[in-house]
C-alpha cells in the first residue's frame, strides 16, 4: 500500500512526467503544463510541493525528474489503468475507444484488492486493449520495441503492436478500419513530403495520414529463411 495517501492532482503528475520522461530526461513545466491542460503557473506550484515529498527533483531551468519513490507510484497508477482499461473491454463489453477516459476515473479509487482480483480474472495480461504493456506488481515496465508506422518503408509488412490510447476518435476511426494490435499491415507506399501513408489489411488497402501512423507502432515481420534464400539467388 502506498504512504502517505496521495491526492488524485499529485497521481495525474506523476503520471504525466513519466510518460514525459519516455522522450526526454528532463522534463520542462511547460510540457507538463500542455499535457495536463493545466496553466504553468499551478504546474510550478505543484512541483515545488512534489519535490518536499521527495517525488521529484526539479532544478531551475534544468527540468523535472522522478525519484524512485516517484516512479513507483506513476507506475502504480498506470497499472490500475491499464488493468482497468482490459477490465471493462473484456468483461463489460466496453469499446475501446471508450475505455480511457473511465479508467481515468477509476484508477485513483480501486484498492489493491480489487486490483489484484481484476489481474487475476484476466489471467494476469500483459497489455492493455491497445498493446500498451500492463507494469508488473513489483513496479517494472515490460521491455517494449516497435517504431511508428509512419517511419515504416513502402514494401514492409508489419505487426501492430501498440495504438496511442489518448484520441478517442481515432480510435473509432482504426476500429472501423480492422486495424488494432496483433494485426499484420503491409505498407504499400509512402507519399513524399509527409503525404498519406497507403496500406493494405486483409487485402482491403486504406490511406492514414501522417499524423495518424505516427501514434500507431508496429514491428517488422521477418521474411521467412526460404524468402531470404529467394531473394539472394
Amino acid at each position: 500500500m502506498r504512504e502517505p495517501v496521495l491526492s488524485q492532482a499529485i497521481e495525474d503528475y506523476l503520471k504525466a512526467i513519466h510518460f514525459l520522461h519516455l522522450t526526454e530526461k528532463r522534463v520542462s513545466t511547460s510540457a507538463i503544463a500542455e499535457r495536463l491542460g493545466v496553466a504553468q503557473a499551478s504546474v510550478t506550484g505543484m512541483i515545488k510541493k512534489m519535490a518536499e515529498m521527495k517525488l521529484v527533483e526539479h532544478s531551475p531551468y534544468q527540468g523535472v525528474e522522478l525519484t524512485p519513490a516517484g516512479e513507483k507510484i506513476a507506475l502504480e497508477i498506470i497499472r490500475h489503468h491499464r488493468l482497468l482499461e482490459l477490465y471493462l473491454a473484456e468483461a463489460m463489453g466496453y469499446s475501446w475507444d471508450k475505455v480511457h477516459d473511465e479508467a481515468e476515473k477509476l484508477e485513483h479509487v480501486i484498492s489493491e484488492e480489487f486490483e489484484d482480483k481484476i489481474d487475476e480474472f484476466l489471467g494476469r495480461p500483459t497489455a492493455d486493449p491497445h498493446g500498451a504493456p500492463i507494469p508488473t506488481k513489483d513496479g517494472q515496465m515490460p521491455a517494449f520495441q516497435g517504431f511508428a508506422l509512419s517511419q515504416a518503408e513502402a514494401g514492409d509488412r508489419v505487426v501492430v503492436r501498440m495504438v496511442s490510447d489518448r484520441d478517442a476518435e481515432k480510435l473509432r476511426y482504426l476500429g472501423k478500419i480492422g486495424l488494432y494490435p496483433n494485426i499484420e499491415i503491409e505498407v504499400i507506399e509512402k507519399a513524399p513530403f509527409n503525404g498519406p501513408v497507403h496500406i493494405r489489411i486483409n487485402e482491403v488497402s486504406h490511406y492514414l495520414g501522417r499524423e495518424l501512423a505516427e501514434v500507431i507502432l508496429v514491428d517488422r515481420i521477418e521474411k521467412s529463411a526460404e524468402g531470404k534464400a529467394q531473394n539472394n539467388s
